[in-house]
């Protein structure tokens, strides 16, 4: 069963930058279609972004702009670079292939507050 781990949280003021970072445990990534989550408190997990094998993206309207998905294949790793991060950024961040979903992985909590 192939294992996703995300690191790279933690915790940043308003305008500040994190990068995420999602590891499977085989080589999947090249072939897939990968997606950054993220839950916030009371709230259901939403897409965030979205990268193609052919390397194409795209983001949630929140995100345009400030966040940037890529992937590095030959570290089987899924980059989300986030900038001018927002409190109403705040959630727990996972990982997953798509459609063909995996388990989900432990995420890592990102926290914008000042």
């Amino acid at each position: 069963q192939v294992q996703l781990v995300e690191s790279g949280g933690g915790l940043v003021q308003p305008g500040g930058s994190l990068r995420l970072s999602c590891v499977a445990s085989r080589s999947i990534i090249s072939n897939s279609i990968m997606d950054w989550y993220r839950q916030a408190p009371g709230k259901e997990r939403e897409l965030v972004a979205r990268v193609e094998s052919g390397g194409s993206t795209l983001y949630v309207d929140s995100v345009k702009g400030r966040f940037t998905i890529s992937r590095d294949n030959a570290k089987n790793t899924v980059y989300l670079q986030m900038n001018s991060l927002k409190p109403e950024d705040t959630a727990v961040y996972y990982c997953n292939r798509w459609p063909l979903r995996l388990n989900w992985g432990q995420g890592t909590q990102v926290t914008v507050s000042s």
